[in-house]
Parts: C-alpha cells; sequence; structure tokens
C-alpha cells in the first residue's frame, strides 16, 4: 500500500513508470552484463539469490567481491546476499540514500524492494537511463487486514503473515469465505494443498463458485 501522500510527487510518479514497465531496468543490466553472457528476464526470480547482483556489482563498481561464486542452500543464499547488501551500502551510505530493502526481501522475491534496489545502484552509477531523484515511497503493511483475516483463520490454527503469497493458491481464501459466511466446505471440493498450476487454479475458482452455491441454499431453504 502506498502512502497517499507520495503519490502528489512528480518524481513518484516517474518512478510508478518504472514499477509497471521494469523493462526499462532490465535493458540497463543486460547492457551492463552482456560480456557476463548473462541475461535477466525477470527481475524476482533473477536477483533474489544473489548471484545477478554480484556480477553487476562488480561490473559497475569495477570489483571483485569476496563472495561464493555458487550457492545452493537458503541458508548460504542468504548469507552471499546479506554480504553483497553490506557491500551496496557502503557504496550508498555518503549519498545517504534510505535503505528500502533487507535480505529477507530482496530474496523472498519482492518486487517493490528489488526496484528500490536497482534504482538506487542506477542513481549511484550514473546510469544512461532516466530515472527519478531520491523518491520517497512509503510502503505500509495492511496490518488490520491481516488482523481480520487471523481473527478467523486462528479458529482453524491457521496464520497469515503475508497476503499476496499465502492467499496465491485460494485456499486460505476458500476456508475464510465458509467461516465468515458459517459453513463448512466440504474437503473433497478443493485441494487443501495444491500442487501445480492446474490445482491452483481449481481452488481459486471454488472462491468464485462458492457465493452463487450459498445463494441457492439460502433460496432452496
Amino acid at each position: 500500500m502506498i502512502d497517499p501522500n507520495s503519490k502528489e510527487d512528480s518524481k513518484f510518479k516517474e518512478l510508478v513508470k518504472l514499477f509497471l514497465h521494469p523493462q526499462v531496468l532490465i535493458d540497463w543490466i543486460n547492457e551492463v552484463l552482456v560480456e557476463e553472457r548473462i541475461i535477466v528476464k525477470n527481475l524476482e526470480e533473477d536477483f533474489y539469490d544473489g548471484q545477478v547482483l554480484q556480477k553487476l556489482l562488480e561490473k559497475l563498481a569495477n570489483c571483485k567481491l569476496s563472495v561464493a561464486e555458487v550457492t545452493q542452500s537458503e541458508i548460504a543464499q542468504k548469507q552471499k546476499l546479506q554480504n553483497i547488501l553490506d557491500d551496496i551500502q557502503e557504496f550508498l551510505r555518503p549519498q545517504g540514500w534510505a535503505i528500502r530493502w533487507n535480505v529477507d526481501s530482496i530474496h523472498g522475491k519482492n518486487l517493490v524492494a528489488i526496484l528500490h534496489l536497482l534504482v538506487a545502484l542506477a542513481m549511484h552509477f550514473r546510469a544512461p537511463i532516466r530515472l527519478p531523484e531520491h523518491v520517497c515511497v512509503q510502503v505500509v503493511v495492511v496490518k488490520s487486514l491481516i488482523t481480520f483475516v487471523n481473527k478467523h483463520l486462528n479458529k482453524l490454527n491457521l496464520e497469515v503473515t503475508e497476503l499476496e503469497s499465502q492467499f496465491a493458491d485460494g485456499v486460505y481464501l476458500v476456508l475464510l469465505m465458509g467461516l465468515l459466511e458459517n459453513y463448512f466446505v466440504p474437503l473433497h471440493n478443493f485441494y487443501l494443498t495444491p500442487e501445480g498450476f492446474e490445482q491452483k487454479v481449481s481452488s481459486s475458482m471454488r472462491c468464485i463458485d462458492m457465493p452463487s452455491y450459498m445463494n441457492v441454499c439460502r433460496t432452496i431453504y
């Protein structure tokens, strides 16, 4: 959720364009990394483990980072990523750049955090692309909505901490709708632990069908 006060900033509007069209940043990154034969296609997938970020910083700063080249485990990836982010912070500190990312948000594939990081790098190293300067965008968590959801899902010993990822497959939404409407959803009507795209779509479609189904039941009874 974006603070409404930030929306009036003309520089913020330019940043929104980057959020909607990150291809500008992707093209710049690919140009920087052309000699490394690295092609970035998706910012979340390509930057979360620190591998591409390492190569990008080394090329921009013309230096060699003291980090492992390849990491497999999540712990090793986060340790490498933290070291790289520490190095980046050292570069940005003289400019007083606000740090709006951390190892968990980057490794968690948070696009907003990744964009903030890349915009900061592009500004610091004077990328030949048009970017807004020192935009302050206040991103806040919708705590009231999470509190509302957990008030009901806690009855099933479930807890939500991140809405987008935990509601993506439709399971929590099916259960929440059942709790709110005070009816039990038969477990055979949806996939409680969906595997693959088709099963996730099936559970999500169940959410769409449920209101109509309940209206029919109310009409009959």
